[in-house]
């Protein structure tokens, strides 16, 4: 186990040399992939948010494929077609992006509807139904999404129910002045991906996350994890709260935060750092949230101070 740590936090150094002065947001992506979960980037273009999904790609050894999402891509360019053979006198399958390790979803939201739903669908169910047979993806699967800014020309908005889908949604932003400077000193960002070489594969990919899945979580944890969940649902600034799934995505990443510590268990402190980044893409806020001009991630914070966390002993943090 402590060979593999190490390859992962070997990784995560890789990572940010590539990606300048974002270590945290570095280390939510990892946490995300380790749980087995997909991510969602949303931020404006040119920060880096493709950047980062390559350099994961290449950095874990995954078999990869990069969609660049337009309003004429279709569900059969992700999910594969047949196509009629002469020679040999019947339909050949043709796989579609979607079967490969890591899939680099970019500009989800400037496709269609159709589109979206169709790669939203894999996501959830990890396998391609159609024409009389079910076709299971490669394991691990992961998508790695990116989206513009709602507003932005040609875009559309991904409904909650799709949104829901991703396991954290988290924006890069711009790097601080002397993190760009030493970006525009050194070399560009297509030259450091290309120099980055494999430091595990997928086999080792699959095995680690046996392990973050077979961190122990003590009951009162899980308690603690479903009261927060459940006060985004009763909140007077929230129209919806987070679902089901959203209690089971908090639990997954703080269970690889605590491997990533080196702790076989999860500790209230690893819930309450991964609450906003596994909700706040989860719930919408209500009119009167609007009327007030409260955020999402301020009614977030408060909800996490209210709600008492467990009396449990921690293991100091490295």
């Amino acid at each position: 186990m402590d060979t593999r740590r190490k390859a992962v936090r070997d990784v995560l150094v890789q990572v940010n040399g590539v990606i300048l002065g974002k270590e945290r947001l570095t280390l939510e992506v990892l946490a995300a992939l380790l749980a087995g979960g997909h991510v969602l980037l949303e931020d404006m273009p040119g920060v880096g948010k493709t950047t980062l999904a390559i350099a994961f790609a290449r950095l874990l050894g995954l078999e990869w494929k990069r969609v660049q999402f337009t309003p004429d891509v279709l569900p059969s360019d992700l999910t594969g077609f047949s196509v009629y053979h002469r020679e040999a006198g019947q339909f050949v399958y043709q796989p579609g992006a979607v079967f490969c390790n890591l899939l680099l979803a970019d500009e989800i939201n400037r496709t269609s509807p159709k589109t979206q739903s169709a790669l939203l669908e894999v996501m959830e169910e990890r396998q391609v139904p159609g024409e009389g047979k079910t076709r299971r993806l490669p394991e691990p699967f992961f998508v790695i999404a990116t989206q513009n800014p709602a507003g932005a020309v040609g875009t559309q908005l991904l409904p909650p129910a799709q949104m829901d889908r991703f396991m954290i949604c988290t924006a890069i932003g711009y790097p601080d002045f002397e993190s760009e400077c030493a970006m525009a000193r050194g070399a560009d960002s297509t030259r450091r991906t290309d120099a980055l070489e494999a430091l595990m594969d997928a086999e080792t990919l699959c095995a680690i996350r046996r392990e973050v899945e077979a961190v122990f979580v003590h009951d009162a944890i899980a308690r603690y994890a479903v009261r927060l969940i459940d006060a985004t649902r009763r909140s007077p600034y929230l129209e919806s709260g987070a679902s089901p799934r959203g209690t089971l995505a908090l639990v997954r990443m703080a269970k690889a935060a605590a491997w990533l510590q080196g702790n076989g268990f999860v500790a209230p402190a690893d819930i309450a750092e991964q609450f906003l980044p596994c909700t706040n893409h989860r719930v919408q806020l209500s009119v009167r949230a609007r009327m007030e001009n409260v955020d999402r991630e301020t009614v977030l914070k408060q909800i996490l101070e209210e709600t008492p966390r467990p009396k449990l002993q921690e293991k100091p943090r490295a």
